[in-house]
């Protein structure tokens, strides 16, 4: 089969723009689901570099109040900014006192979208607490943010798997007995991260993949040649 119709491995398909840069407005191609909130980048570069929490659960999961409340408490225990995309049609969840709590705190900000990429790059960003979605999970790989994994279903557990045992940038939270990850199980995740020496090889590592990433995909790279081999292949035929 690989004589008649070989493979070629590109990647990751992440934009230009946010690697190697070859592409200087590589960023028209970005799509957003939700109205997107421009609140979150001006208030991400007031803050100091490696000192924010970023999570975001993508668009589709949706906790349970009791879930959202033990989120939103082990983020405030922590003590560190942090920026959470919680989508409007799931913002009920999040008991309505806490999010006033969390407004009033000045270290947390709610908002209904945000541009991920621009995010991520952000050298606020200090950690990504995500659902481990593949999108989510190869973007914060390639711009070299450490993770906090709270997976739901489908390819997602293995995606944290690889996160915390394979590529060794990440750690996942664990649920208890009623299914639940407690507020202590998200403020000490977080803080391995953040604040450990587990987490400070965390963010080595993910630099590692960062800088392997921008290879591939530059010139020269295994990415670029392979893209290069594919097109050649197309006007031999």
């Amino acid at each position: 089969m690989s004589k008649l119709c070989p493979i070629l491995m590109i990647g990751p398909t992440v934009p230009s723009f946010h690697l190697d840069k070859a592409v200087p407005n590589d960023t028209d191609n970005v799509l957003n689901l939700f109205q997107v909130d421009s609140s979150a980048i001006s208030w991400l570069r007031q803050k100091p570099a490696g000192s924010v929490i970023y999570i975001s659960f993508g668009s589709m999961v949706c906790f349970s109040s009791q879930q959202m409340e033990e989120i939103a408490l082990g983020l405030m225990a922590t003590g560190f900014n942090f920026l959470w995309v919680i989508p409007d049609l799931e913002r009920k969840n999040l008991p309505k006192e806490l999010g006033e709590e969390i407004n009033a705190c000045g270290r947390g900000l709610i908002v209904n979208w945000t541009p991920q990429l621009e995010v991520l790059s952000n050298h606020a960003v200090g950690c990504f607490f995500t659902h481990c979605g593949w999108n989510s999970t190869l973007e914060a790989l390639c711009l070299g943010v450490p993770m906090v994994a709270l997976p739901q279903w489908t390819d997602q557990p293995t995606n944290a798997k690889f996160v915390e045992d394979v590529w060794k940038v990440g750690i996942r939270v664990k649920e208890n007995e009623n299914g639940i990850v407690t507020r202590e199980e998200v403020e000490n995740c977080i803080r391995v991260v953040m604040e450990k020496d587990l987490g400070r090889e965390m963010r080595i590592n993910a630099k590692k993949w960062k800088e392997l990433a921008i290879e591939a995909v530059s010139q020269g790279g295994t990415s670029d040649n392979n893209i290069n081999e594919f097109i050649n292949n197309l006007k031999r035929s």
